[in-house]
């Protein structure tokens, strides 16, 4: 079965123009929990019908304006064969999340410095189960940095704005399925960074145990309460808007506790005169049968509009309800929706509420 899926997504890859990889680069695989940008750009840009990259997130787009399809195609093979497991004085500042420039295909494009990318949303000083593709099985040590307080994503990456030691670290983890499949990963248990708060960046190294071949990757993340979730991927609408410009923002409400439910909003970018958001909507221990969310504008923005919910605004206050296919939500699960605003983006709302029923 494995064999028949390598030989179709072969062949699919030579409809769509791309060379399989070089002979000499055996071992693959990119972080998938939390994701680097290169998985979530292919999971974002992917056409499930049709094989073809067409990226639906704006900083994905931007990638491959500038690296090429070829960087999704292989988005596993952000590598160096020459790495040693080398870090610091080896990949030039601003190169970190393409490995430098030395390796097999371009992935350039993945430093671009923007705050847009797919996220995903975390606790501080929680355990979690780490998650990195196995597209092909090697032994080797898996390092995991986190970067420092102050982070600012809106500036190309710098060794400097990461922590000098790894938070994380284990060498030849279990692994679960695989190789030569998306779904196939190595997998162990970590305790993420304590006392983080917003949008960081934590940086993978996988450096093979049996040759000089290191594995470099980039995933965002949004220390706001979340339990892994997933924002920015196919979720950006087509609009006439100008090109959006990204800006930082993320607020939450709340622990649910043992019921309700929480809010949590997230401007995904913004551009002269007006922005677009997501709240995603968590429920607690218990389902929820319908949700509503209020907030009030810090400023002088308005709801221009609103997909996957019903939304309503008076004066400075915005109430979006749900849709009749979203408002049961599982005990644990979230649902999400959109919207615009006019205005400047704010860096937070007020009085974000969630309630149910």
């Amino acid at each position: 079965m494995r064999l028949v899926r390598m030989i179709a997504a072969l062949a699919l890859a030579t409809a769509a123009g791309v060379l399989a990889l070089p002979a000499g680069a055996q071992a693959h695989g990119a972080i998938q929990v939390p994701g680097s940008r290169t998985w979530f750009c292919y999971q974002d840009g992917r056409n499930p019908t049709t094989g073809a990259i067409e990226p639906k997130n704006a900083a994905c787009a931007a990638a491959v304006a500038q690296s090429g399809v070829t960087s999704l195609y292989n988005w596993f093979a952000v590598l160096r064969s020459d790495g040693a497991g080398r870090v610091s004085g080896f990949i030039p500042d601003g190169q970190l999340c393409s490995g430098g420039t030395g390796g097999p295909y371009n992935f350039t494009g993945f430093n671009l410095a923007r705050t847009d990318w797919p996220a995903t949303h975390l606790t501080a000083g929680a355990t979690m189960e780490f998650r990195y593709n196995d597209w092909a099985k090697h032994p080797g040590t898996f390092s995991l940095y986190i970067t420092k307080d102050g982070y600012d994503p809106t500036k190309p990456l710098a060794w400097s704005d990461l922590e000098p030691t790894p938070f994380d670290q284990v060498t030849n983890p279990p692994a679960n399925g695989g190789p030569g499949t998306d779904d196939g990963h190595y997998y162990w248990t970590g305790k993420l960074p304590a006392n983080k708060t917003g949008k960081h960046l934590i940086y993978s190294v996988w450096s093979r145990s049996d040759s000089t071949e290191t594995f470099y990757g980039c995933s965002d993340v949004v220390f706001d309460g979340g339990n892994g979730e997933v924002t920015g991927i196919g979720t950006v609408p087509t609009t006439t808007s100008p090109t959006p410009r990204p800006s930082v923002s993320t607020s939450t409400t709340p622990n649910p506790g043992n019921g309700g439910c929480t809010a949590m909003y997230n401007v995904v970018s913004s551009w002269s005169g007006g922005f677009q958001g997501q709240v995603m909507v968590h429920a607690g221990t218990t389902a929820i049968n319908g949700w509503k969310v209020g907030w009030t504008w810090p400023g002088s923005q308005t709801l221009a509009s609103v997909w996957s919910g019903k939304g309503t605004a008076s004066g400075s206050l915005v109430t979006v309800s749900n849709e009749t296919w979203n408002g049961t939500v599982a005990a644990g699960d979230y649902t999400t929706f959109g919207f615009l605003g006019s205005g400047s983006a704010p860096a937070s709302v007020q009085n974000l509420a969630c309630t149910t029923g």
